[in-house]
């Protein structure tokens, strides 16, 4: 692959999951995430892409390490993805609208097969990032305090890199 086939294919790739971490923020599925993969390949091109790469990952991980403070968070998170995926499911196999369904049957699960795999697949991202998610942060609140004093700019010296009394 040339240097501007290669350029061009991770650009595109980068908007392409942007473009879709937004709207997983609104829609199932790991928003934060894809908006961080999209500026992470943005950046090889962009600066304004390189300076919210970091913003973007702590605050991505502050979520991963806020959702497994508490077992009602962790077992609320894992039942979202079973319904998730059970809606997925539905989505694929395609039941005939129930008789209670008041409007046309053209509206009942709407956008057909691939609604229902992309359901599955964000269920089975959102498990192995729970699963991620658990084995990093929790029973570990000093992590989340780290992530929310790094968001806040509020690091002391020693926390950073060649910055500190002996330097």
């Amino acid at each position: 692959m040339t240097g501007a086939a290669k350029r061009i294919g991770l650009e595109i790739l980068g908007w392409t999951l942007l473009l879709l971490g937004v709207a997983a923020i609104f829609l199932p599925g790991p928003g934060l995430l894809g908006i961080f993969a999209g500026l992470a390949l943005l950046s090889q091109q962009y600066d304004w892409a390189e300076k919210r790469v970091e913003p973007v990952r702590l605050r991505a991980l502050l979520g991963a390490a806020e959702g497994v403070e508490t077992w009602p968070r962790i077992v609320a998170s894992v039942l979202g993805a079973v319904v998730l995926a059970a809606c997925g499911v539905l989505w694929i196999i395609k039941p005939p609208a129930p008789g209670w369904w008041p409007f046309d049957e053209a509206w009942w699960l709407p956008g057909g097969v691939w609604t229902g795999v992309t359901q599955v697949a964000s269920a089975f991202i959102a498990v192995a990032l729970i699963v991620y998610s658990y084995r990093r942060f929790h029973g570990h609140p000093e992590k989340a305090d780290e992530l929310r004093r790094e968001i806040k700019g509020d690091r002391t010296s020693e926390d950073r890199p060649g910055i500190g009394a002996d330097t």
